[in-house]
C-alpha cells in the first residue's frame, strides 16, 4: 500500500493576497485542510519540505499526516497551485480522511515482463494509452501502482482493465466499458525506396483502431 508522508504545519491568521505573499517571502506555503464534516483549518507549510514531497512524483495518491502542534491530522492532498514561472508550489489543498472513507485518486501502471512478451520479441512496440488510471478505494488501502503483466502479448494485442488483476477493494472509477490501457502494435519501417512503412499486420491495426475510438469516448 501507499506510503504515509509526514509534513509540519502551522495555522495561520488571516487570509487573502496579502497575507499570502507575507507567508511566501517568510519561507512558506498556504493551504487548507477540509472534508470529514469538520470545519476547515487554514495553515501553512515550510516551502522546501512541501517542494521536496511534491517533486517526488505521486503526491495526490499518497497519504500524508500533517503535524500540527500537539495534534496529526491524516490527509489526502487534493490541489496545488504552482507558480507559472517557476512550477514551485504556492498554494495547497488537503482533504481530511479517515481508514474507511472512500477516495478517488489516479495511480500509476507499472509495466512487467516484457521480455517474455513474444510481440515485443518481434520487434513491436509497447503503446501506453494510460499511463495513471484513476481508481476509488479506501484511503487507508491506495495502491502505490497497478501492474500489468505483459507475458504472452503479441503484435496487435491490447491491455484492458478487466486483465489487470486489482486488490481488494479497488475498482476503476470508470466503470461503463472496459477501456484499454496499452497496446503492442507494429514498428514503423523503412522501405527500399526509402519511405516510411509500418510494419504492421491487420491485427496492430485493428488495435490502434480501437484505441483511438476508446480515447475519443473518455473525452466526450
Amino acid at each position: 500500500m501507499t506510503e504515509v508522508m509526514n509534513l509540519n504545519a502551522e495555522v495561520r491568521d488571516g487570509a487573502g493576497k496579502g497575507v499570502a505573499r507575507s507567508l511566501r517571502r517568510a519561507g512558506r506555503i498556504p493551504a487548507v485542510i477540509y472534508g470529514e464534516k469538520q470545519d476547515a483549518i487554514s495553515i501553512s507549510l515550510d516551502y522546501r519540505e512541501l517542494g521536496k514531497e511534491y517533486f517526488r512524483g505521486g503526491f495526490f495518491s499518497r497519504l500524508c499526516d500533517l503535524k500540527i502542534g500537539s495534534e496529526t491530522v491524516r490527509v489526502l492532498p487534493r490541489d496545488v497551485q504552482v507558480n507559472p514561472v517557476t512550477d514551485f508550489p504556492e498554494h495547497a489543498d488537503f482533504q481530511r480522511v479517515g481508514p474507511n472513507s472512500q477516495v478517488r485518486v489516479a495511480v500509476p501502471v507499472h509495466f512487467v515482463n516484457e521480455a517474455a512478451s513474444p510481440g515485443l520479441k518481434r520487434g513491436g512496440v509497447l503503446a501506453v494509452v494510460r499511463h495513471e488510471i484513476e481508481i476509488v478505494c479506501r484511503a487507508g488501502g491506495i495502491p502505490e501502482a497497478l501492474t500489468v503483466d505483459l507475458t504472452g502479448l503479441m503484435i496487435g494485442d491490447s491491455v484492458h482493465i478487466s486483465s489487470i488483476a486489482l486488490p481488494d477493494g479497488v475498482r476503476p472509477a470508470i466503470s461503463d466499458r472496459d477501456f484499454t490501457v496499452a497496446t503492442i502494435t507494429g514498428v514503423a519501417v523503412e522501405s527500399e525506396e526509402g519511405e516510411e512503412g509500418a510494419a504492421t499486420d491487420e491485427e496492430a491495426a485493428g488495435a490502434e483502431d480501437e484505441e483511438e475510438a476508446e480515447e475519443s469516448e473518455s473525452e466526450e
